[in-house]
């Protein structure tokens, strides 16, 4: 058995970096939820040293372990001895990925690998999904579909939005997939950051998912495919700014995802080194009273990034009076399909994390992953909760 040498598959030296002390519990979602050594990081790795070096099979029981994970990589801050294991949990999720039933595997390689690389397809679909919240008919929804789908405004949807703005550098705005169908008014706020940062923001002709979710769910070739796009896309430009916290970790990646491939090593390595999140910029901002702001950290920027200070800082400089939510900076639940795929534990963690924005009393919550905000928005109107979710970018810039 063992895993199949055909595809991706969690390194050897990353398993044995694992000496299993267990620091990482505390820090693991899944594990404070259920107590489970499977629900661990530890214990999932376990599962890959048994399947790496006594040859056990990538079964169900297997799957189940990969698949409860978050994939938040709060265990590889907490880790003294360096596991990656958010590469290896996506390489893990690619050996798991075939042994699906069929019916399940087809399904997620249409969303995945279908429409996600087709913008046109995925603005379609955020206008339908419009006129079906505006109407009611969104309640025909299954919950755990429903839990997982952003609101959205079709005066928002259908924003228009400069080529260019600003005067210096040009700088590219990464417009992605759902960003740009429900998140539009952060893409102007965006523009108007990169902007005060001394750039012109362009907004370059194309767009789409830079393939953040295929890699996470088990689809590398498909997540490849989608870097090499949004690579010709970007390349020519002195900066890439990207507001979504999932997707600024992914792109940074994109010399290590491609690096086996002669012809776009390079390139993918050169667009990977100049890809900023928005909240790493400095603009020059107009100082203006915003009161108390509760700050929730995206796990993409905490871990992923470790990006904590600099939004901060810029928020501040504002005006903003950061509040702090004193859960550690825990997952919220999101985690791309999390809510659709584990819906019990993600609406626990949801559960956690609006208690926790609530106990501040601050009014808004800074929040800079779309499937953070589309969790957390849910999380307070489930809670009677008049808290705004706003991105930072939107606070900084006046929104």
């Amino acid at each position: 058995m063992g895993w199949d040498p055909a595809l991706p598959a969690p390194d050897a030296e990353d398993i044995v970096k694992c000496v299993s002390c267990g620091l990482c519990l505390p820090h693991c979602p899944t594990f404070r939820i259920t107590g489970r050594e499977t629900a661990s990081p530890r214990g999932r790795i376990a599962a890959m040293r048994a399947v790496e070096e006594d040859g056990a099979p990538v079964d169900a029981a297997f799957g189940t372990m990969m698949d409860e994970c978050l994939a938040c990589r709060a265990c590889e801050t907490a880790c003294p001895s360096g596991v990656p294991f958010g590469r290896m949990i996506e390489a893990a999720r690619a050996q798991v990925e075939p042994r699906r039933p069929a019916p399940l595997r087809g399904l997620k390689r249409l969303a995945l690998a279908g429409v996600l690389p087709r913008q046109s397809v995925v603005r379609v679909l955020g206008l339908g999904l419009a006129m079906a919240q505006a109407t009611g008919l969104d309640r025909l929804v299954p919950r755990a579909l429903a839990a997982s789908a952003p609101r959205v405004r079709l005066t928002d949807a259908l924003r228009p939005l400069p080529r260019r703005h600003g005067d210096g550098p040009a700088a590219a705005l990464m417009t992605g997939c759902v960003m740009d169908v429900a998140f539009r008014e952060v893409h102007a706020a965006t523009m108007e950051v990169i902007a005060a940062a001394g750039y012109t923001a362009v907004r370059p002709h194309g767009g789409g998912c830079c393939g953040a979710l295929a890699a996470h769910y088990g689809h590398p070739e498909a997540a490849r495919r989608m870097a090499r796009r949004r690579i010709a896309e970007l390349e020519l430009y002195e900066l890439v700014v990207v507001n979504s916290a999932g997707c600024s970790g992914h792109m940074k990646h994109y010399g290590e995802l491609l690096a086996d491939d002669p012809a776009w090593a390079d390139r993918a390595e050169a667009v990977a080194s100049r890809t900023v999140d928005v909240l790493e910029l400095r603009p020059q901002v107009a100082s203006s009273a915003r009161g108390d702001v509760a700050m929730h950290d995206a796990c993409h920027h905490l871990n992923g990034q470790l990006i904590a200070d600099q939004p901060r800082r810029t928020l501040r400089e504002a005006g903003a009076t950061i509040c702090e939510l004193g859960d550690g900076g825990r997952c919220c639940g999101a985690a791309g399909a999390y809510a659709m795929a584990q819906p019990e534990l993600s609406a626990e963690l949801r559960r956690q994390k609006t208690d926790a924005i609530v106990a501040t009393g601050a009014p808004i919550v800074a929040v800079a992953n779309p499937g953070c905000a589309i969790q957390i928005a849910k999380g307070l109107r489930d809670a009677g909760s008049s808290v705004r979710v706003a991105h930072p970018a939107q606070l900084i810039s006046g929104g």
